[in-house]
């Protein structure tokens, strides 16, 4: 996926600035698309920049925790194997 040349926080910045002015005029004063400004309302909607972080430590816990739980089914899966070969 290719990376974004805004950060998350600074999208929001720029919908919050679409909000006041044009999106057409925004749009140019950043060199981004329309399509863009409104794809990113579509996905980041009424945020604020706190809750944007919020969102990005949220997601990256729950990645750390799908992680776990993936590595203990592993592990349970091994044990199971090496039990059965035992007996």
């Amino acid at each position: 996926m290719k990376k974004s040349r805004y950060s998350d926080e600074q999208i929001v910045r720029i919908l919050r600035e679409a909000d006041r002015d044009t999106v057409p005029d925004v749009a140019k004063r950043h060199g981004v698309s329309e399509a863009s400004i409104y794809a990113w309302r579509k996905r980041f909607g009424e945020m604020a920049s706190d809750d944007v972080k919020r969102l990005k430590t949220l997601e990256a816990e729950n990645a750390r925790l799908k992680k776990m739980v993936a590595e203990r089914d592993l592990e349970i899966e091994v044990m199971r194997e090496i039990d059965a070969k035992k007996w």
